[in-house]
């Protein structure tokens, strides 16, 4: 596939804006076994200091929130529960945000999610949700720091989906208020978009 990485100046834009851009564009990674990409169909968005369900609530700085410090456009990978999770660093520099890749739909080297994530899972289930698109992708931990506008791993262009849903975001139960924002965006109607948990 023909892709054109976004320019960094599209990640300077205000993070629930720049989380629904993201809807529609193309996430890619290279690895030594080849490239596979998946068009982004869910995402999260995570306003910082005021977000009882962000990691930098409160200015939480840490090493592992380090690089949500700095300028946007920056990959932040952690682990949650044996699952590496993907994030785009947004935000102005000292206003730690960050929007959670949720889910993609496959694009190119689909053979070599089924290799990642198991022969007998269905399609659907190889990137309908965070932890399994960063497995599918190839997407690790120590692609902690790099820059979303170049490879290995990057954002390239992509169509704009004709509708978008918006909604509370998934798994923050215990974060008081914060887990009623609406601050989930998705395509509406894509199948590889994560279901909610009851």
């Amino acid at each position: 596939m023909n892709y054109r990485p976004v320019k960094q100046d599209f990640f300077h834009q205000p993070t629930l804006e720049l989380a629904e851009a993201l809807l529609g564009k193309i996430l890619v990674k290279e690895t030594e076994e080849g490239t596979a990409s998946g068009r982004i169909v869910e995402t999260e968005a995570y306003i910082g200091p005021g977000d009882r369900a962000a990691h930098s609530y409160g200015n939480r700085r840490t090493k592992r929130t380090e690089v949500m410090f700095g300028a946007p456009g920056y990959v932040y990978t952690y682990v949650m529960h044996t699952h590496c999770l993907v994030n785009v660093v947004s935000g102005d520099v000292l206003e730690p945000e960050a929007i959670l890749i949720r889910a993609v739909d496959p694009l190119e080297g689909v053979d070599l999610m089924y290799k990642r994530r198991g022969e007998n899972k269905k399609e659907v289930e190889l990137t309908n949700g965070p932890g399994k698109l960063t497995k599918a992708l190839g997407i690790v931990k120590s692609d902690y720091g790099l820059k979303f506008d170049r490879p290995p791993l990057y954002i390239s262009e992509g169509d704009k989906p004709d509708f978008i849903s918006t909604g509370p975001r998934v798994g923050i139960d215990n974060s008081g208020e914060a887990r009623h924002y609406p601050w989930r965006f998705w395509v509406t109607g894509n199948r590889f978009v994560s279901k909610p948990r009851k």
